[in-house]
C-alpha cells in the first residue's frame, strides 16, 4: 500500500515527555519555529512513526545513505534520520499548511523548500517505508551493529511511553 507521506509540527511538550526516557529523541524547538517531521513512516500497534528532517547542509553532498540516514535528492533538500524517528498518536502533532500565504521572503523560502522535500518524499515513500521498516525490525531484533544502534532511539521503549503519555491526555 502507497500512502502519501505528510509534514507535521511535534508538539514539542510531547518530545519533551519522551526524552525525559531517551536523550536521543530530537529537540524540535529551535527558537519560536517548531522542527518539521516527516509523516507516516509506518504503523504497529498503536503508533505511527514519524522521521525528523535536516534542513541542507553542505555536508550532506558528501555523507552516504545509510540504514539509518536518507539523503533527500542527494543532499540537495537536506535528509532524513531515521535514527531519530519516534511514535506518535494524531494527538501529539498537528499538519504544517504548506498552501498558507507566506508572510516574509524567509517563509516563503521554507515553505518552497518543505514543498520540495515532501514532493521527493512522497515519489520515494516505498524506498521510505521500507527503510524505516527495516531498521526498525533490525533494533528491535537487537540485529543492528553497536555504532548504529548507539545512534538510534529506543524505539520500543518510546512506543511504551509514547502509549503511556497518550492513555494520560485522553
Amino acid at each position: 500500500m502507497i500512502f502519501n507521506l505528510k509534514i507535521v509540527k511535534v508538539n514539542p511538550n510531547y518530545c519533551d515527555y519522551l526524552r525525559s526516557f531517551d536523550n536521543k529523541v530530537s529537540y524540535n524547538n529551535y527558537g519560536k519555529e517548531l522542527r518539521p517531521f516527516i509523516g507516516i513512516l509506518f504503523k504497529i500497534d498503536k503508533c505511527e512513526y514519524f522521521a525528523p528532517l535536516s534542513s541542507p547542509k553542505p555536508k550532506h553532498l558528501n555523507m552516504k545513505n545509510t540504514i539509518d540516514f536518507l539523503k533527500i535528492k542527494e543532499g540537495e533538500l537536506g535528509a532524513v534520520n531515521f535514527n531519530n524517528m519516534i511514535p506518535v498518536c494524531s494527538n501529539n502533532y498537528e499538519l504544517i499548511n504548506l498552501n498558507g500565504q507566506p508572510i516574509t521572503s524567509l517563509e516563503k523560502k521554507y515553505q518552497k523548500l518543505l514543498k520540495e522535500q515532501l514532493a521527493w518524499l512522497n515519489e520515494n515513500s516505498i524506498q521510505i517505508k521500507n527503510k524505516s521498516q527495516k531498521l526498525y525490525n533490525l533494533y528491535k531484533g537487537n540485529k543492528l551493529s553497536n555504532n548504529i544502534r548507539k545512534r538510534c532511539c529506543d524505539f520500543i521503549l518510546l512506543e511504551e511511553k509514547c502509549i503511556e503519555y497518550n492513555s494520560k491526555i485522553v
